[in-house]
């Protein structure tokens, strides 16, 4: 993935369709471009389990949404792209603490008209790597 980050736009803000699950476990989109985007997440109360660490739920919601949002970049705000997850493969590697800042990089990695694959990493702000996870999901029909 480039270093290049660009925040999205506000046509890409209205893409971005925010939903009660994003807007309760308080990730955001914090960049999005072609075949790429990143989302992030400042690691609170809610996010941790009875280990004292983020839960992994939280985790794999992070890659899941960084995948998804790389496949669905639109450069056109009048014609969104949506999809669903169909697969999603995490691997848990090293342990957040309450307060970190997390950044979950995706890149969309191929797929057709109908499928595409996507892969993740999510890193603490000394890029620490705490997880990684791949995804295969499919696109959905526009409205």
């Amino acid at each position: 993935m480039t270093q290049h980050r660009e925040s999205p736009s506000e046509e890409q803000e209205g893409q971005e369709a925010r939903s009660g699950f994003s807007r309760l476990t308080s990730y955001r989109l914090l960049a999005w471009r072609e075949d790429e985007a990143e989302v992030g997440v400042t690691v609170e109360e809610q996010h941790i389990n009875r280990s004292g660490v983020l839960h992994g739920g939280m985790l794999a919601t992070l890659l899941d949404a960084a995948c998804g949002y790389a496949g669905t970049y639109s450069a056109d705000p009048e014609k969104p792209r949506r999809a669903f997850t169909l697969s999603l493969n995490c691997q848990f590697i090293q342990a957040a603490k309450l307060g970190e800042r997390l950044v979950a990089r995706g890149v969309r990695s191929g797929g057709g008209k109908g499928v595409f694959f996507a892969r993740a990493e999510l890193r603490n702000e000394a890029g620490d790597l705490i997880g990684q996870g791949e995804g295969v999901f499919k696109y959905i029909a526009p409205r």
